[in-house]
């Protein structure tokens, strides 16, 4: 099965909801003011999921799309590791990319940040779902031989 049709199927929703909130909360941190109540929460509900959980989910999932490389009690991370994993990677990755953004022109400032942050989990979701198309080609062509 190629990328393309890969991608139109149910194993990749994670992907397009991924891309989908992290695209609709630079939308709406760009687009909501600060000052606008009551629809200003949510901008905060969604920036603290694009700061404090997607960044890391993106990550781990990179790192471990499907199974994990060594020997534990199971093949897959269950879904209590994965958000756990992926919040304190995202409390790893996020101060970094501060760090990064400081020693810029830009700075550490709101469009620099959310934007760096956009990519950031772009990046890693297309390389979690290269990566898990990846592996489930090379089982489903080990089943068959």
């Amino acid at each position: 099965m190629s990328l393309t049709k890969y991608l139109l199927t149910e194993k990749a929703i994670w992907y397009w909801t991924t891309i989908a909130v992290a695209i609709a909360t630079v939308i709406t941190v760009f687009v909501i003011p600060e000052n606008a109540y009551p629809i200003v929460y949510i901008r905060y509900v969604l920036g603290s999921i694009f700061v404090l959980w997607l960044p890391g989910y993106t990550f781990i999932k990179a790192l471990f799309p499907t199974k994990v490389p060594i020997k534990t009690s199971s093949e897959s991370l269950d879904t209590i590791e994965r958000v756990a994993l992926s919040s304190g990677m995202s409390l790893a990755l996020v101060p970094i990319v501060g760090l990064l953004l400081n020693y810029t022109p830009w700075g550490i400032r709101l469009a620099p940040v959310t934007l760096s942050l956009l990519g950031l989990s772009v990046t890693f979701a297309t390389v979690a779902i290269i990566r898990e198309h990846e592996t489930v080609t090379l089982e489903s062509r080990n089943k068959n031989a």
